[in-house]
């Protein structure tokens, strides 16, 4: 059997996060909490006077930012915690208190909003010309509510609305235990007889293996789980689209989608422009699963089989230190500060590895202003894992270099340009790789895993992005979401998608009850532009060099103080049009032709 999950103590600490360096001990960050939360009647008390003067308007500003961020780090903190042992009980009360101190917060500071907007213009006015700084460091904040005029209720019931998040936030919060503490999955046989323990971490992996008796031994075992306990997670999820439907509707949007997507001044057509362009070229996809069936040489193709390299004899293991390595090899082409910044997160402890029992599947890019970025990986020496070291480290140097130009006010990253960041890096190591490959068995791999990753990211995400957008519709028609009607839309989806090539396996019908983005609603969406927008940076930094370079780093270092459609096309693309959707599909033509050539 294979080697058994470690549990947390068990892990090498060369491959844990320094998560020390938020705070020394959970005494210190107790510490932290309580003078958060003795500061509460103190914030909730300046709505008294906000606005009694410029100088009592910028200064509660201040305050509230300086508050804000000291909150941020007590809940990044906390919730890291949780995300290294979710079964740790300590972890987790410290994360529902840090959940409780944010709501707490976002009551006491429910004021700002409503009161900025009820100024009359020349009172506004008039504050902004006695601080011409503090007016131009403000302005974008400032717009930004602004604009959201029509949004935005009165004091009392912003500060109803932010007590009842908790209440909003509570189906993420189930999903997230049982899908990362409780659900658990039969060990898996492969072909010769061994059995090896199935987690969400090995998933993939055991997707991606040459064993077909185990792919598929993996894929039943996987979604038997989720079949077993699919009426509650049907629940689950139909609690959190009617809470985006609540809020929405209580802030006068004519929808979720265009509630979700207006925070950060996206128009409803980048979404809709998104599906219309697949759609139109769904038939790509369909050649690009027939090729697959053929050269794997099988009678009937299963959804267990779309993640299998193709050429087996070019898979490599690839540990750790090695794609460190490899990974700042393909990103050198962005200059020494890029590559400097890189190897100083790669090094000092930025990065949490290995999986353990009880961690948070997946990877992602955490940390606060002040600090500095962290990396959660579950790496298993393969290629995606390299893959997934690049597209984090993105995520982290894009938050690296924000924190060293912008203050905390413009430090966060909207989602529309946070993925071009990561998916960019990606990007590069591809291209790195396919030159530094020769023809052959290797170069054939990674034109064959460049396509899968298309596929994972460009055309999957915009399926799901498609399922949230007919899930949320029908939920504000009045219409159920059980767990029989969202397995029909995602099996309708699904046919359609990947066309006649393939079998429609029933047990992929109840994959969207295992997504956790699907809890962060009209999120995904921005995987599939992110990618698009990707390959139009990299393209443009590889072909132009310098002025690209310097036009990209320039891109990292804004944070959040331009919109992100204004952000993007800063650094070469305009996301509101076609153009990058159709270029990254030319590159996907390219390279299936080059596949098509095999045969």
């Amino acid at each position: 059997m294979k080697q058994a999950i470690p549990e947390r103590n068990q892990v090498d600490s060369r491959y844990k996060w320094h998560i020390e360096d938020y705070y020394s001990s959970f005494t210190q960050w107790e510490e932290a909490f309580r003078a958060l939360n003795d500061a509460l009647p103190k914030l909730s008390s300046l709505a008294e006077t906000f606005c009694d003067s410029a100088e009592n308007f910028w200064g509660t500003l201040k305050t509230l930012d300086e508050t804000s961020m000291q909150l941020d780090r007590v809940y990044t903190y906390a919730n890291m915690r949780l995300h290294e042992d979710g079964t740790n009980a300590q972890a987790q009360s410290m994360a529902s208190r840090a959940e409780q101190l944010l709501i707490s917060f976002s009551a006491a500071t429910a004021f700002v909003t409503p009161t900025i907007l009820s100024l009359p213009e020349e009172t506004l006015d008039a504050y902004l010309r006695h601080d011409p700084t503090q007016a131009k460091l403000y302005a974008h904040f400032l717009d930004n509510i602004l604009r959201q005029k029509a949004h935005t209720l009165s004091y009392r019931e912003e500060m109803l609305l932010a007590k009842s998040s908790e209440l909003g936030g509570a189906p993420q919060q189930i999903f997230a235990m049982l899908n990362d503490a409780d659900i658990r999955f039969d060990p898996v046989l492969t072909a010769e007889g061994e059995t090896l323990e199935l987690t969400k971490g090995r998933y993939i992996t055991y997707l991606e293996s040459q064993d077909r008796t185990l792919r598929q031994n993996a894929f039943h075992s996987l979604y038997r789980s989720y079949q077993a306990q699919k009426n509650t997670i049907a629940a689950i999820y139909s609690a959190s689209v009617k809470s985006d439907v609540f809020f929405a509707k209580e802030r006068n949007y004519a929808s979720s989608m265009e509630m979700a997507l207006e925070d950060d001044h996206i128009p409803l057509s980048v979404y809709d422009n998104l599906i219309e362009t697949v759609h139109r070229h769904l038939p790509l996809l369909h050649r690009y699963v027939s090729l697959r069936k053929r050269l794997l040489g099988v009678e009937e193709l299963h959804m267990y089989d779309l993640y299998v390299p193709l050429v087996a004899e070019a898979e490599q293991e690839i540990p750790f230190d090695q794609a460190k390595k490899t990974v700042l090899e393909a990103l050198a082409v962005l200059g020494k500060d890029y590559t400097a910044a890189l190897k100083h997160g790669m090094e000092s402890g930025w990065i949490d590895v290995c999986e353990n029992r009880g961690k948070r599947g997946g990877a992602y890019s955490w940390g606060s202003y002040g600090v500095h970025p962290f990396v959660l990986l579950n790496h298993n020496d393969t290629i995606n894992s390299m893959f997934t070291l690049a597209h984090e480290m993105g995520h982290a140097l894009h938050s690296y270099f924000t924190w060293e130009k912008q203050p905390y006010l413009y430090s966060g990253h909207k989602i529309f340009v946070a993925e071009v960041a990561s998916t960019c890096n990606e990007a590069l190591l591809m291209e790195h790789l396919l030159k530094t490959t020769p023809e052959g068995a290797a170069r054939r791999y990674l034109v064959n895993y460049f396509l899968e990753q298309f596929r994972g990211t460009f055309f999957r995400q915009t399926m799901f992005a498609e399922f949230e957008k007919i899930t949320h519709e029908m939920a504000e028609r009045g219409e159920a979401l059980t767990q029989e009607t969202l397995s029909k839309i995602y099996h309708d989806l699904n046919v359609l998608y990947f066309g006649n090539d393939i079998v429609i396996d029933e047990d992929i019908d109840i994959e969207w009850a295992r997504i956790p983005h699907f809890y962060n609603a009209f999120y995904v969406y921005q995987y599939a532009t992110g990618y698009s927008a990707a390959i139009a940076l990299s393209r443009r930094i590889l072909t132009e060099g310098e002025p690209a370079i310097k036009d990209y780093l320039d891109f990292l270092s804004k944070g959040n103080s331009e919109y992100s459609i204004d952000l993007l096309k800063g650094a070469g693309v305009d996301m509101s049009s076609q153009k990058p959707l159709e270029d990254a599909i030319a590159q996907f033509v390219r390279l299936l032709d080059e596949m098509e050539s095999w045969l």
